[in-house]
């Protein structure tokens, strides 16, 4: 059980990378490489940010579960 949450831990870290320097910030970001900026002239750019901000949230708050669950799990282990 330990092993299942730590490889959900580690795909959710990578997904909360990917996500992240996928964000719009000051400076444009990885969100620029794949279209973001060419949109930002039209209103799809930011449903499109709304959405990746929900999803960010979501895979935070799993990632954030993970690691209380992996900590219970390693208390009561020990």
């Amino acid at each position: 059980m330990i092993v299942g949450f730590s490889i959900a831990l580690l795909l959710f870290s990578f997904l909360m990378i990917v996500l992240v320097l996928l964000h719009k910030g000051k400076g444009g970001g990885l969100s620029d490489m794949f279209g973001g900026g060419s949109m930002s002239a039209g209103g799809g750019s930011a449903v499109a940010e709304r959405n990746l901000d929900r999803i960010t949230i979501i895979v935070g708050l799993g990632w954030f579960a993970c690691i209380v669950v992996l900590g219970l799990l390693i208390k009561v282990k020990s």
